[in-house]
């Protein structure tokens, strides 16, 4: 079963060469680190794509990529696991990684194969082609999250810690997140502070508390949380922020943007 791309030509460019020069402009040269995770924003390449590209430029991105995004569609199981044998973009395949999809399954009984919840999730999908251009032989494992609470979610972080520990080779874990959501820039940047502050304490309960007493419209807060459970056991000391910023820096408006920020995890 393949995946096919849902949002190519909508959240990024359609044709393959347009897309490689738009990669070559978003993710600037330097020099990259070894990280157990990163958590890059979502949305359409014009507006989030270069906060994007600092993430994957600031990182060595290995020959397996674990991808966690929310569910924004709301259909599909609560922790779905992608059962594709290859997803498509307009750079190419990318073969699913089924000896790690499979350590998923065995050690987070909470996992389900459903392939419902990926067909037209685009949180998953925008990340696919920054990790072609990093990386041309990657291999991904993909996870769309919807759990409810922190006690399901931390058993689906410490799944995944299990899982990658057993499969023995490096795997760059990426949370798919944009921040605060059509507030003022302003209000978002007072808001995602809070969360940012519980990121940099690598604290994944006090994230999804803080987001969820104060409203904090972070989409991808359940794989954000999902991803700071997994990389402490996995021996994380740090969690840095690499850029913020907001889509009214694109298009102008400032009174309601969408906020992004691009975070490493080592």
């Amino acid at each position: 079963m393949v995946r096919q791309p849902a949002v190519a030509g909508k959240f990024y460019a359609g044709d393959p060469d347009r897309l490689r020069r738009e990669l070559a402009e978003m993710v600037p040269p330097g020099e990259a680190q070894k990280v157990i995770g990163i958590i890059a924003p979502h949305a359409g390449y014009v507006y989030s794509g270069k906060v994007a590209g600092k993430a994957y430029a600031a990182v060595e991105v290995p020959d397996t990529v674990l991808i966690l995004g929310p569910n924004h569609t709301g259909v599909g199981v609560a922790a779905a696991l992608a059962p594709e044998s290859e997803w498509l973009t307009p750079l190419g395949s990318v073969p699913v990684n089924r000896r790690l999809s499979h350590l998923i399954l065995e050690h987070a009984p909470l996992v389900r194969e459903d392939p419902v919840a990926h067909r037209f999730e685009h949180s998953l999908e925008v990340q696919v082609p920054f990790l072609q251009y990093r990386n041309p032989g990657v291999s991904i494992a993909a996870l769309c999250l919807a759990l409810p609470d922190f006690p399901s979610i931390a058993q689906v972080g410490e799944g995944i810690a299990r899982a990658i520990a057993a499969y023995g080779e490096d795997v760059l874990i990426v949370a798919s997140s944009d921040m605060t959501h059509y507030e003022s820039a302003a209000a978002a940047k007072a808001k995602d502070d809070q969360a940012l502050a519980r990121l940099a304490e690598l604290d994944p309960e006090g994230l999804l508390k803080v987001c969820r007493e104060k409203n904090i419209t972070m989409c991808g807060v359940i794989p954000a949380t999902a991803l700071l459970v997994a990389a402490k056991i996995m021996g994380a000391t740090s969690c840095r922020l690499v850029h913020y910023a907001t889509s009214g820096e694109v298009n102008g408006d400032l009174h309601s943007v969408v906020a992004y920020a691009a975070l490493t995890v080592s």
